[in-house]
């Protein structure tokens, strides 16, 4: 539905208070305001640890463990598994606990984009000042720091202590303690380990204080013991008026998903990280941001689109690492959303910028599938059909893990062909044959066979693909759905492509196939979203993406057409969908209706206090990561004009919109290149 002016207002109002950065800093994003009644937390991340913000001094809402899934909660399937709270605190000052925001004055969060933490800070009454930072190490995927200053404003007497937690879904845990003492140094472990619901998973986690004093001088650790789910050490320290304490924590978390010996491993990685110190591991930390970053999407005239922007790329670098095998959930490590599955979100909206980006990112996110071929190959054979049949909502196993109740799990067929065409897109951007033979071409071969055997050969020359729901899931069980089918149409024209690059010989029916399935039309020459379309709302794009990303339809007179009759009909679906809006208005000519397709598609949806944004402009699951690949295809396919080509990327002609001086791409795809529109 379109949004009111009154909504309108209200949001542009909401914005300058709460978002206002007051100068041209377009790398943080700054909380001045906090109100826990109305927060969404912040997500720091390394692609393995999610660490996300509470508005509660030295408290962290959840921390999320990537690849770690086991049977509990919603809908009988799988879900990504918080693991133990590692980087929780609290402190005593004189006596008295700081328990929660009413207690400190003058608080403020910052997120440092460019080097990927957290920084709160307040004052407790005339006491003292603090500062602490969160950062999930780029470096260690598996390791979390908290670095704390406190400055004394009086002499004070303080007790700090770390805090193990564990979740309530994990069951039987023990906790330990230990001190390792060497003439050099002393590691006080706090550590634990519990069975994940189901008891198929061992999960543990482990930290240390680190100290600036010379080892014998340090302070004195204690642990205590609160009761099975919670245990932490602690030290007392006086300061005086004036004076500045800096300490730290530095914890690791591992499942046996991860490690054979995750007990012994999640110490051993604690150790290491002890040892190495802070300095270093900050070090470390911002040196991989700062390669991450050589990758860029830099906006000359418009500050606020560009610290927005930064916000997109963040998330989607943070969720996600190369080397892992694991993908993009629609809420990366953001929490538990969506189960932490993942679905055509990965491929077909946030694949595609780190593509483009990072080459090695996208690999990752494709060797998850990859991986998980056969099991594809043996959904499809129980569903009657050949070849490889992926899930709609998959997790560890590669399975179907949709709940029965939603009906996208056995029918939503059109993330096969999405896989594929990310494998497609990953071998035009490397031109890396070797990947194709030995991964691409599997994955594009069996994909295809699906399609030559899901197809109802009706009549000659109509192939129907019937009994679907859309990509506009608004419509369940309908026919020859206009994504679906062009999806189809490009899985088998890509693998027959495929195959000639290898020198293979192509199933002649892949192309016999392709050149059959109908794409609709109504009488006007619209493109009809199925065959049982009649002008209803709809949720999201669909007939839209075959102009882009399929280049289904190419004459530019056709596309206009079908934007100009989709675009008014979208309801209140995800924020992706305006995205592909801003790309087609953009290679149609129209900069500053692109410009404001691109802001509708996301502003409503950010959240007090840091702007993150939700799936929609009435809900309320941050971080949607979704939604900010849509936005930075936008960017880089939209108004940057690239292009992914069989020859690599290209750049077409565009033009920005005109309150931006200039858009620059730097480090993209493998060659690391520079792409300029002005």
């Amino acid at each position: 539905m379109k949004r009111t002016l009154l909504a309108w207002l209200l949001v542009i109002a909401t914005f300058n208070k709460l978002f206002a950065q007051g100068n041209n800093d377009t790398w943080t994003i700054k909380a001045n305001t906090i109100d826990p009644f109305n927060y969404y937390g912040e997500t720091v991340a390394n692609g393995m640890v999610g660490i996300v913000s509470s508005p509660d001094p030295f408290k962290v809402k959840d921390v999320v463990l990537n690849g770690a899934f086991d049977l509990y909660g919603r809908g009988r399937v799988s879900n990504i598994l918080k693991t133990f709270n590692f980087v929780n605190m609290y402190l005593e000052v004189d006596g008295a606990r700081i328990e929660n925001f009413k207690q400190v004055q003058n608080m403020q969060q910052v997120l440092d984009m460019r080097h990927a933490n957290l920084t709160t800070t307040f004052d407790y009454n005339d006491k003292l000042s603090v500062s602490y930072a969160y950062y999930s190490l780029r470096h260690l995927p598996y390791t979390a720091l908290v670095d704390v200053t406190i400055t004394a404003k009086k002499d004070v007497d303080i007790t700090a202590a770390s805090v193990m937690e564990a979740p309530d879904m994990l069951k039987d845990v023990q906790n330990y303690y230990n001190e390792i003492d060497r003439p050099h140094v002393r590691i006080s472990l706090l550590t634990s380990s519990a069975k994940s619901p189901t008891g198929k998973l061992l999960m543990a986690a482990s930290n240390s204080f680190l100290f600036d004093e010379p080892h014998g001088s340090e302070p004195s650790v204690i642990h205590e013991m609160w009761d099975n789910n919670m245990h932490l050490t602690k030290f007392k320290k006086h300061l005086k008026a004036g004076e500045k304490y800096h300490y730290a924590v530095v914890g690791s978390a591992i499942t046996s998903a991860h490690d054979d010996d995750p007990l012994n491993e999640a110490e051993r990685l604690t150790i290491f990280a002890t040892l190495e110190g802070r300095n270093r591991l900050v070090q470390f930390h911002n040196n991989a941001w700062d390669s991450l970053w050589k990758s860029d999407i830099i906006i000359d005239g418009d500050d606020e689109t560009q610290r927005e922007v930064r916000s997109m790329l963040y998330h989607l670098y943070s969720f996600v690492r190369p080397g892992t095998a694991y993908s993009l959930s629609p809420m990366g490590l953001s929490g538990l959303g969506y189960n932490g599955h993942m679905f055509w979100d990965a491929e077909l909206w946030m694949y595609p910028a780190m593509l483009v980006l990072h080459p090695d990112i996208a690999k990752s996110m494709l060797e998850y599938r990859v991986q998980r071929l056969e099991v594809a190959k043996h959904n499809a054979f129980s569903h009657g059909y050949k070849g490889a049949m992926f899930p709609w909502e998959s997790a560890a196993s590669g399975n179907e893990e949709t709940p029965v109740w939603a009906l996208s799990g056995p029918f939503e067929h059109h993330i096969t062909a999405d896989v594929a065409i990310a494998a497609w897109n990953y071998y035009c951007v490397t031109q890396d044959k070797a990947w194709l033979r030995e991964k691409g071409w599997p994955l594009l071969k069996e994909t295809a066979d699906f399609w030559a055997s899901r197809v109802e050969r009706t009549a000659p020359g109509h192939y129907d693909i019937k009994n679907v729901v859309a990509a506009d899931e608004w419509a369940e069980n309908i026919d020859n759905n206009a994504f679906t089918n062009a999806a189809a149409k490009a899985n088998l024209q890509y693998a027959t492509k495929a195959a000639n690059i290898l020198g293979i010989t192509p199933d002649a029916d892949w192309m016999n196939v392709a050149n059959n399935i109908p794409i609709l039309k109504m009488d006007d020459g619209v493109t009809r979203e199925h065959a049982q379309y009649n002008g209803e709302k709809i949720k999201q794009a669909d007939v839209n993406l075959l102009a882009y990303p399929l280049h289904e339809i190419t004459d530019p007179a056709a596309i206009k057409k079908d934007l100009d009759y989709y675009e008014p009909r979208v309801g209140e679906g995800p924020a992706m969908t305006h995205a592909i809006f801003a790309i087609l208005h953009v290679r149609l000519g129209e900069p500053d209706k692109a410009y404001k397709s691109f802001k509708e598609g996301y502003t409503p949806n950010m959240r007090p206090p840091f702007g993150v944004i939700a799936e929609t402009a009435t809900g309320n699951n941050p971080y949607f990561s979704t939604g900010a690949g849509g936005m930075l295809q936008g960017m880089l396919n939209g108004f940057g004009g690239l292009e992914i080509t069989p020859a690599g990327i290209t750049q077409l002609k565009v033009k920005l919109p005109a309150n931006w001086k200039s858009l620059t791409i730097t480090g993209v795809g493998a060659e690391r290149k520079t792409f300029v529109v002005k």
